[in-house]
């Protein structure tokens, strides 16, 4: 039997498939023009030159406050030999922006006269010709050439083509592009309620976030309704708006592989596909068509890897038709906190935070899953891994592409450890009250941050491993792993730890000893983190292997994973706080109550921003919204302990 599967035989590198998009379209130039008010034209790109009607100035005009003079009249006068001006008849008063008076070509400043009485003043320094004047034409000459063709107009340009006489412009008309998203289990949000959406169903973001992108560029979007996974329907939609008044057709989803993966036979049967399948991740599914001598793309259902063919095929086509260069990136080196494996013959585009550490910018990687759209929200930039590269070194110094401004990296606070709910309560308090301070956090486990302040690459870490010699939490750690780092430990929270279970704890799971179970799924956190040391610490209390757990090998990164992982059905049951199986009402089953403090470097303790953190968790705003969310204590908070 034949199979359904359209299989990449063809893929091709970037700069390839760039290249072939551009020569099937060797004549998709810039548009037409419209005409606009000179007010609405910010923004959008003049289809002609502009010149200017009239001067601006289109008078003499003063520049101060005083009076208009000759200044012919007044040469030879100094200190010593003061003279007399007559009002009417060798001085005129003027405000500044008054016409000049004939014969004037000066204005002497309101300060520098002595007035004698109402019809005479006495000036001791001689004017100049057309000193504190705005001579006739000095911002702009009637005819002169005000913008050239192809100028993106910015607020600023509105102002001068104003004052110019120019009040309606030529601009060219925003490239139309229609955006169809396909498949059945494409729901659009704006139709059904939240509730009714089922499990394997999901919600239309994708063709808003292709829309908005495509606004950015310049463009404009119509959005198609939702077509599913039919041939027919989607072939349909797509020979409709070729034939429309659209410049470019985006579908969603279905370029990929899979059997219920139409575009690429629709493509094939209404024109040409000319690539099928780029080798870039995330983006290797986009397809790239022709149909009707207009560019068809299919683009990926996985949303980064949308928005990363989006910028690498459809802005370069915006732009072409708009006769602008494609934007280019900020570009900064960084230094990586961890190595960074990467595939050979693929060239990644790795979505990393970025924070200024001393004297360097460390970059430290987000998800790299192509359907993480936080990956990207997140993110502060891109470091793009060659396709002849398997990955990058820990602490190697590469290229990242800005996403945000630089201002903002310099003032981002980077807490590298444990995950805990309140670091984005306290992440959010911040920017509320110092819009300026962000505070990045990566989840690594509490053993990770340690490390990453034993190298150097973050500002703070959160930590709550225990002793299990006495109990303690912390100290005895960061004295045997960092014994020549100095640091300030500050309490941020106590907090509830424990199981977390579905709701009505359908196992009837009571303890620790309940994960020896068969018929008991576990969700473990990873090695190195506070909670997996918890858990080894209490498997040793009573007896228990690791190998016993089912489940102890199955790992996550946050508190909120092992919850969404519980309330997914896919596990019985994982150690977590209170706090997260409050926010998905879950189930909960107390284990300890544990301390979470905040390690802080001592050369960063005293910075400005971090007296800004530490006055944050100690107002009342913080604490009360910690408590809100359950299971936590902040009696104790900013307590500073070493």
């Amino acid at each position: 039997m034949k199979s359904k599967r359209n299989v990449y035989l063809k893929m091709k590198p970037l700069a390839e498939a760039r290249k072939i998009l551009s020569d099937a379209f060797p004549r998709f130039g810039t548009l037409e023009a419209e005409t606009v008010p000179a007010p609405d034209a910010a923004g959008r790109v003049l289809a002609e030159p502009i010149f200017a009607s009239v001067s601006a100035p289109n008078f003499h005009a003063a520049a101060m406050d005083g009076v208009a003079v000759k200044a012919e009249i007044t040469f030879g006068i100094s200190e010593t030999r003061p003279g007399e001006l007559i009002i009417g008849k060798d001085a005129f008063y003027v405000n500044t922006g008054h016409v000049l008076p004939d014969g004037t070509n000066a204005v002497i400043m309101v300060e520098h006269l002595n007035v004698l009485d109402e019809d005479r003043v006495e000036i001791e320094a001689p004017a100049f010709p057309w000193q504190n004047v705005r001579r006739m034409g000095e911002d702009i000459v009637a005819t002169e050439l005000l913008f050239s063709r192809n100028h993106r107009v910015t607020p600023y340009c509105v102002g001068a083509l104003i004052e110019g006489g120019v009040f309606s412009v030529p601009v060219r008309r925003k490239p139309r592009v229609m955006v169809i998203p396909t498949g059945s289990e494409i729901v659009d949000w704006r139709k059904t309620p939240i509730e009714n959406v089922t499990p394997g169903q999901v919600l239309d973001s994708n063709s808003y976030v292709l829309g908005k992108l495509t606004e950015a560029c310049g463009g404009e979007f119509v959005r198609h309704e939702v077509v599913r996974d039919d041939l027919g329907l989607i072939t349909q939609a797509v020979e409709e708006a070729v034939k429309g008044n659209f410049d470019i057709v985006l579908t969603v989803g279905g370029s990929s592989a899979g059997s219920e993966d139409y575009t690429r036979e629709m493509m094939a049967d209404l024109g040409e596909v000319l690539v099928h399948g780029v080798t870039i991740m995330p983006g290797k599914p986009v397809l790239i068509g022709k149909i009707g001598n207009k560019p068809v793309l299919g683009m990926p259902g996985y949303p980064v890897s949308m928005i990363v063919a989006f910028e690498q095929f459809v802005r370069p086509l915006i732009c072409r038709m708009l006769g602008q260069p494609e934007p280019e990136p900020v570009k900064i080196p960084v230094e990586t906190t961890r190595k960074l494996p990467s595939r050979l013959g693929v060239e990644e585009f790795l979505r990393v935070r970025l924070g200024k550490v001393g004297d360097r910018i460390v970059a430290t990687s987000l998800p790299r899953g192509a359907g993480c759209i936080t990956s990207i929200t997140e993110a502060d930039g891109i470091i793009r891994i060659p396709a002849h590269s398997e990955g990058i070194r820990e602490h190697e110094t590469v290229t990242a592409e800005l996403l945000r401004p630089l201002n903002t990296i310099r003032n981002t606070l980077v807490a590298v450890g444990s995950h805990d709910n309140t670091l984005d309560v306290l992440a959010d308090q911040l920017r509320a009250d110092h819009g300026g301070l962000t505070l990045s956090s990566s989840h690594v486990g509490s053993m990770g941050g340690l490390m990453a302040i034993k190298r150097g690459v973050c500002h703070l870490a959160g930590s709550h491993l225990l002793d299990t010699e006495d109990g303690s939490y912390n100290l005895s750690w960061v004295k045997r792993f960092l014994p020549e780092t100095a640091v300030r430990i500050v309490n941020l929270v106590f907090r509830e730890q424990g199981l977390i279970v579905a709701r009505g704890n359908p196992k009837g799971i009571q303890g620790i000893e309940d994960l020896a179970r068969e018929d008991v799924r576990f969700m473990n956190r990873q090695s190195g983190s506070g909670t997996r040391i918890l858990l080894d610490y209490r498997l040793g209390q009573i007896g228990m292997a690791p190998a016993s757990v089912n489940g102890y090998a199955t790992e996550e990164f946050t508190h909120m994973a092992v919850a969404v992982a519980v309330l997914s059905g896919s596990v019985d049951v994982g150690l977590g706080i209170y706090a997260a199986a409050k926010a998905l009402n879950l189930d909960f089953i107390p284990v300890v109550t544990e301390q979470y403090d905040l390690i802080i470097p001592e050369e960063y303790f005293g910075s400005e921003n971090m007296r800004i953190l530490l006055d944050t968790i100690n107002t009342g705003a913080f604490k009360s919204r910690v408590e809100a969310l359950g299971g936590y204590s902040t009696e104790k908070t900013g307590e500073i302990i070493l």
